[in-house]
């Protein structure tokens, strides 16, 4: 014996209470929260897809130029040097700070390329009316790849360290620096305009054939 799925698509479980609950139909932007604990359950994003595919396209075309142009330059009594992103990296590893540069490259560099590439990917593969069962897989790691990306933290760090050495050099802020600060609110919006629900919605199912049959078994039953 195997587990087979429930027909009733709108049957959810709460993540936080575990409550067992339908889900309403909702219109585009409406919010469906758990009647015991209050959270969030969905919320319907308008056209989802589309949205996502625009937001993830220009975050990647944003972290491509972030990652080749300079982010930052100094200029020290009369000494001028710039820098990018890898090769703030390179500098902390050959400065001994090899921890440092580790954590640096996971989540400023690799972390925010895997969750651009992952959510293109997603989106490209739930274009198709079924999709294929690999965008599920996907749909399980991307999360990991959102928790690791730390844009964010890094500019911050940037910031402080700007505010601390101005008195000793003059600071030139390069493109870089801009655009990983917009990077930072295009990924943010390419997460808030995706609708996971949508996605799982047209996965292939494991076994194939199993939902189709589960709802005939229902089906033949209420007619009988």
């Amino acid at each position: 014996m195997y587990n087979r799925p429930i027909v009733d698509d709108s049957l959810t479980v709460c993540p936080h209470c575990d409550l067992l609950q339908r889900l309403p139909d909702l219109p585009p932007g409406g919010s469906a929260r758990c009647p015991r604990c209050n959270k969030e359950l969905w919320r319907r994003r308008d056209d989802s897809l589309n949205r996502t595919l625009a937001f993830s396209l220009a975050a990647a075309v944003l972290y491509i130029i972030a990652n080749v142009v300079p982010m930052l330059g100094l200029t020290i009594v009369g000494r001028a040097a710039s820098t990018t992103v890898l090769g703030g990296v390179e500098t902390l590893w050959q400065d001994g700070q090899e921890i440092v540069a580790v954590l640096v490259m996971i989540t400023v560099i690799i972390a925010p390329a895997l969750q651009i590439g992952l959510m293109l990917a997603i989106v490209l593969g739930a274009w198709r009316t079924s999709a294929p069962r690999w965008v599920g897989t996907l749909m399980r790691h991307h999360p990991t790849t959102r928790t690791w990306s730390m844009i964010e933290v890094m500019m911050l760090g940037v910031l402080i360290a700007l505010v601390k050495i101005a008195d000793y050099a003059t600071v030139i802020p390069g493109v870089a620096l801009f655009i990983l600060g917009a990077l930072v609110f295009v990924l943010a919006a390419m997460q808030a305009s995706f609708d996971p629900r949508e996605v799982w919605d047209k996965i292939e199912w494991a076994a194939d054939g199993v939902r189709h049959t589960a709802g005939d078994g229902r089906a033949s039953g209420a007619a009988s």
